[in-house]
Formats: structure tokens, sequence, C-alpha cells
């Protein structure tokens, strides 16, 4: 139950479980697409298939703290970002390139909660401390 501080989200979870399905698939089509040679046009819905449903996933992510946006998960999405927009100036290591944003975005999603919840910019959490990893 979220708190009277903390706005809330209605559907949340659902949509985060909606963004991540679509992001997967769409991800997963982009790199097998790059892999054997599709053609470019092809491939684009998939890519902007899959830049909405990460910006999805971040959102609910982030909401309402933008600030979180900086913890470890937010810095690693930039990083993410970054690599795409350097594909097409990149276009011959495309593939190389969409491989390592699936990695970054593999061990992002599974590194221990206190690494993708730290606080790298805006110093330690001060948050309560929460049970689990």
């Amino acid at each position: 139950m979220p708190s009277a501080a903390m706005p809330f989200l209605p559907n949340a979870r659902a949509w985060s479980i909606l963004f991540r399905t679509l992001h997967l698939l769409a991800i997963s089509i982009l790199v097998g697409g790059h892999a054997f040679n599709a053609p470019a046009d092809r491939l684009l819905p998939m890519l902007y298939l899959a830049i909405a449903s990460g910006a999805g996933m971040a959102f609910i992510e982030a909401y309402p703290n933008w600030r979180a946006l900086f913890q470890g998960w937010g810095i690693l999405l930039f990083v993410k970002l970054a690599l795409i927009c350097a594909v097409p100036f990149a276009w011959s290591h495309r593939f190389a390139i969409l491989v390592a944003v699936l990695v970054i975005g593999s061990v992002g999603s599974h590194m221990p909660k206190r690494l993708r919840h730290s606080w790298y910019l805006f110093g330690p959490l001060v948050a309560p401390k929460e049970t689990g990893e």
C-alpha cells in the first residue's frame, strides 16, 4: 500500500510487465535481425518499440522520485541509451554494440539491489532499510 507521501501510480505492476515484455520482444528481434543482416528498414519499428518500451519501464521505475534515474540502474540506462545512439555512427559495429546493450541490460536487471539502487551521484541512500537482498 503506498504511503500518503508517495503518489500512487495505478496498475504500475501491470504496466511494468507489459513494457518489459514488449521490450524483450523488440530487443530480441532487433539483435537477431542485425545478426542475420535483415534490412534496416524492417528493423526500424523494433528499434522504436525498444526505445518506447524502455522509456516506459524507466518511467514506472523512477516514478515519483526522478532522482532515482541517478541510481545504479539509471546510470546503466543512460549508458545503454548512449550506445544505441552511437549505432548510426558506427553502423559496421552495430551488432557488437547491440550485444553490449543486451549484456548491460541483463546484468543491470539482475545485479544485487544494493548496487542497483545505490545513489552514485547523490550520496548514500537514506531511505529505511528494506528486507530482501
